[in-house]
């Protein structure tokens, strides 16, 4: 315990000594008169002892509280509504019917938050607590990594994405809107636009470098199908950084730097997560890693060695090719295949395993072309993959006329004998023999396709998408497990994808002008909030990590009409918040069913229940959530413990 700690253990034990007048005074003015900004302590004992304490200790000077011609004043501004009957926390006893995932469901029956539109959403008193209890760690450990907050605009001219050529290849999902004067501007969905712009105009010398320099905003994406509340909602808080540099070697440091960081800020949560290699995206860049947040509901799919350290998106993972499927070798012969499309249906009218099958998947890339991506019957393409060996040129899966053009058949008869169009395979197709694919033609197929024969130059990649199973690329002996996870951080190297599109440079040591090298480092506040809750809850409700809880301590006194219960919870709640723990006081006139079920949907770490029989022991009930049944632990020792099932590990 800190030297705060003791000094008000020590008070506290002399003021529960005082004359129980004396005591209901302090109760009463720690309850009401901090709210109303001051009031005067009539007794004297009790006086002397606030200012002997109150003049001597930061943590309550920090809190505002002094002493002014012996009275005990407390700006109402420093005073946080921890009172449940007084909080907006309308809690809900049935699921909405709207809600898809835990986090959704939960976040909105414990009145933590409300739907104002389609992926938009009020967040109200105890969810927003959350947020801000994640915020200041992130803010803790990205300034101890040496990392400078600023605070950029929401709103961005389109003239900065035009110069990064990103205005035309974002999509719908980016929101464009004119102002007053036509002129055009965008929501920002992310910031390395107006990031690259800010340095260019302030940094002149490598002298001047490194920086990074990182922000708590608002984001808007234009998502086409927002669901699942905060984890997929179009407006959403994001701690976004980006850094720059002089060098490669220079940003490949801070990338492992920010690295490290994500890996502290996501421990301290107490969430469960695995970094994995990922791909690019829409951002760009040489390098990256997702930070993902193991749970069932996760939209992401990822793969990991278990026998080595290797993981890494689903769409990213190496995949080490297997020997070729060797089939029956013949002629090339055409077959009749009516109405069947897939590769289910047509393995099941042949007899043939999928295996033995080409895929042959069309896409338009970024620059109107179509290209013909081949993956074996049995495999998915993984559009990741598929894009880097393209160069990094995004891709579309073509809609049916394209197809229908390119190939000449409708979609469910492509394949890539005789099309007159850029073919990419996945390495697993080299060297077949005895293949089967579409003919190019209404309700036909190909037969017998040996690849060295008749599709000969044949460009191959890694193109498919790992799974479960899969040998690991990495050490060789060890299989992938796949899981789902939900992204919750994300870095990259960018290298100088940004700094040489919008002229961002700097004068090296030598007089020579070079391009800045850069990395950018996002954290979903808001996302990780929700991916918590996906890990930690049960069927009565959410079960906050310590160091996210809205508050630390639940105090419940079951009748609030009864004085000592009513006293005795107001006293655990003044001697909790004294050493610092923030404690949520259920005040309210409920039954104490009532109480106990919002107490474990609102999921706070430790409940402390004041009831009678406990009471005429001399004791108190301590549960914490994650535990089936509460101890009784005597009323003054109920403070300390609770307090130690809370502070930071």
């Amino acid at each position: 315990m800190n030297f705060h700690g003791v000094e008000v253990a020590k008070q506290f034990k002399r003021m529960r000594e005082l004359a129980p007048e004396a005591y209901r005074a302090f109760l009463e003015f720690d309850g009401k008169a901090f709210a109303e900004g001051a009031l005067p302590l009539k007794t004297k004992e009790l006086v002397a002892l606030g200012v002997a304490h109150i003049t001597q200790c930061p943590w309550c000077t920090a809190r505002a509280l002094w002493t002014d011609g012996g009275e005990l004043v407390r700006r109402p501004e420093t005073v946080p509504v921890s009172r449940l009957s007084q909080l907006l926390a309308p809690t809900l006893r049935e699921d909405p019917a709207d809600a898809e995932v835990v986090s959704h469901r939960l976040l909105l029956r414990a009145g933590m938050m409300r739907q104002v539109a389609r992926g938009i959403y009020d967040l109200l008193p105890l969810g927003l607590r959350a947020v801000r209890r994640f915020e200041r760690i992130v803010r803790e450990e990205m300034d101890r990594a040496g990392a400078q907050e600023i605070l950029m605009p929401a709103v961005i001219p389109a003239e900065l994405w035009q110069e990064s050529g990103r205005w035309e290849k974002y999509g719908r999902e980016l929101l464009r809107l004119k102002d007053r004067y036509d002129r055009d501007f965008c929501f920002g969905p992310t910031h390395e636009e107006v990031v690259t712009d800010l340095v260019r105009r302030e940094v002149r010398s490598y002298r001047d470098l490194p920086k990074n320099l990182y922000q708590i905003q608002v984001k808007f994406r234009d998502e086409v199908r927002p669901r699942f509340g905060l984890m997929r909602g179009r407006e959403f808080l994001m701690k976004d950084a980006y850094s720059f540099h002089t060098d490669g070697e220079d940003a490949a440091r801070e990338y492992r730097n920010m690295y490290d960081t994500y890996t502290r800020i996501f421990t301290r949560c107490g969430l469960t997560f695995r970094p994995v290699e990922a791909g690019t995206g829409m951002i760009g860049g040489s390098q990256s890693h997702e930070f993902q947040v193991l749970a069932a509901s996760g939209e992401d799919a990822i793969v990991a060695c278990q026998a080595c350290d290797y993981a890494a998106n689903v769409e990213k993972a190496e995949v080490r090719s297997a020997a070729p499927s060797l089939g029956p070798v013949g002629a090339l012969e055409r077959v009749s295949t009516p109405g069947k499309r897939t590769v289910e249906e047509v393995s099941g009218l042949l007899g043939e395993p999928a295996e033995r099958f080409i895929k042959t998947l069309l896409y338009r890339t970024e620059s109107g072309g179509i290209v013909a991506a081949l993956v074996r019957g049995d495999h998915e393409l993984s559009e990741t993959k598929l894009q880097a060996a393209l160069g990094g040129e995004a891709v579309a899966l073509a809609d049916e006329a394209a197809v229908e053009r390119v190939t000449g058949a409708p979609v469910g008869f492509a394949g890539p004998v005789g099309l007159e169009t850029r073919l990419v395979a996945d390495a697993s197709l080299c060297g077949v023999r005895g293949a089967i694919s579409g003919a190019n033609r209404a309700d036909e197929h190909l037969v017998h396709i040996d690849q060295a024969r008749d599709l000969p130059g044949l460009a191959f990649a890694d193109l498919r998408r790992a799974r479960g199973g899969d040998p690991c690329p990495r050490c060789e002996r060890g299989t992938f497990a796949e899981h789902r996870g939900i992204e919750v951080g994300q870095v990259f190297r960018l290298g100088t994808l940004y700094s040489k599109a919008m002229g961002a440079s700097f004068l090296g040591a030598d007089g020579q002008e070079r391009p800045i090298e850069m990395g950018c480092y996002g954290i979903g506040i808001t996302r990780t909030v929700a991916a918590a809750i996906e890990q930690h809850h049960d069927d009565a409700g959410i079960i906050w990590p310590a160091p996210l809880a809205p508050y630390g301590v639940h105090v419940v006194p079951v009748n609030v009409g009864d004085a000592a219960l009513r006293e005795t919870a107001e006293r655990l709640v003044v001697e909790l918040e004294a050493v610092g723990v923030d404690v949520l006081l259920d005040d309210r006139d409920e039954r104490p069913g009532v109480k106990f079920k919002d107490a474990d949907l609102i999921g706070l770490p430790v409940r402390l229940t004041v009831g009678p029989r406990a009471l005429a022991r001399g004791a108190v009930e301590l549960k914490r959530r994650t535990d089936a049944s509460a101890t009784e632990v005597p009323v003054g020792e109920a403070p300390a413990r609770a307090a130690q099932l809370v502070a930071p590990r």
